[in-house]
């Protein structure tokens, strides 16, 4: 699917999801970027891109009100999900799906659909979270263009800098898949000049990702288990450290939901323990709690997150 086509859609669905009542076509053309002038050539479209929902599973609903021209709308109690009950295990999985969605956000498109139907006169409902926002965003530099060329199954070029080695070289490789394991970020593919299969850790690719071939000239092996492949490979994970960090009164949930042995340590301070495996990682966790989280030890720990504090004031 192009990238023009994409928005199109997602611009659509935004606007069907927001509106309280059905919107006419007239309507939805005035509102949705990326429809032609012609009045054929939207109509041809515009039924395209109703199939196109459908197949895709999202709930189009037709119909009119108080004798009103014929509209569509899409239904939020049949597309949202219903309530989920997950295990700590699936709630991770979930959590990282959202991670990979952050950096390409699609925040203006339906921000500018939600302004155009509010100029024509139609009500949006802008208190409830419309649920289709994706981002993507981690800590490599380099998982974008990697998570795209996996998408579009394009080969890539990059320097990597390998466990041990004085220098960085240059690789080619088919990407399969992208996987995360022990918060370590990890490509899986095939090395063209190694002839053979063969996983790459991010953090060390130096520069940038490119095309190295046409899009579409990658093709996975059938029965390849990217994830196994990544969590197979040989390099251990960290092993776990103990911090001792002081929590703010009524502030950071999210750590004291998994912090050990939290005490009172004052009027406006709790004192409590962290495990955690990746410093740097760690530290960017951490600084996102700002003044309510005061790293006491392990020093390597504090100077990481004290750096993350004065990256983030520059």
């Amino acid at each position: 699917m192009s990238k023009r086509k994409t928005d199109r859609l997602l611009h659509l669905v935004v606007c069907l999801l927001a509106t309280r009542r059905y919107l006419s076509a007239a309507q939805i053309r005035q509102a949705v970027p990326g429809y032609p002038e012609s009045d054929e050539a939207f109509k041809r479209m515009f039924e395209r891109d109703k199939e196109e929902l459908r197949e895709l599973g999202i709930p189009l609903e037709v119909g009119a009100e108080d004798g009103d021209e014929l509209g569509y709308r899409i239904p939020r109690q049949e597309y949202e999900l219903p309530d989920l009950h997950l295990s700590p295990d699936e709630a991770a999985v979930l959590g990282l799906a959202a991670r990979v969605w952050q950096r390409a956000s699609l925040a203006e498109a339906a921000s500018g659909a939600l302004l155009k139907l509010r100029a024509a006169g139609v009500e949006t409902d802008d208190a409830a979270p419309l649920g289709i926002e994706p981002r993507v965003d981690t800590d490599e530099p380099s998982f974008p263009a990697l998570w795209q060329a996996v998408r579009d199954r394009n080969p890539v070029a990059f320097t990597y800098h390998g466990v041990g080695s004085t220098g960085a070289a240059r690789r080619r490789l088919e990407p399969w898949g992208v996987v995360s394991r022990y918060g370590r970020w990890y490509v899986v593919g095939y090395d063209r000049d190694r002839a053979g299969r063969r996983v790459f850790r991010l953090s060390r690719i130096t520069g940038d990702v490119v095309a190295d071939g046409p899009a579409g000239s990658v093709t996975v092996p059938e029965g390849v288990d990217v994830r196994a492949i990544a969590f197979d490979w040989g390099e251990a994970p960290a092993e776990p450290r103990s911090a001792t960090v002081r929590l703010g009164k009524g502030a950071a949930q999210g750590l004291r939901s998994w912090a050990r042995n939290l005490r009172d340590d004052g009027p406006d301070w709790d004192l409590a323990e962290l495990s955690f495996r990746e410093t740097e990682r760690f530290a960017q966790y951490l600084a996102r709690f700002a003044d309510h989280v005061v790293v006491l030890d392990p020093p390597d720990l504090r100077e990481a997150v004290i750096q993350q504090l004065k990256r983030a004031l520059t």
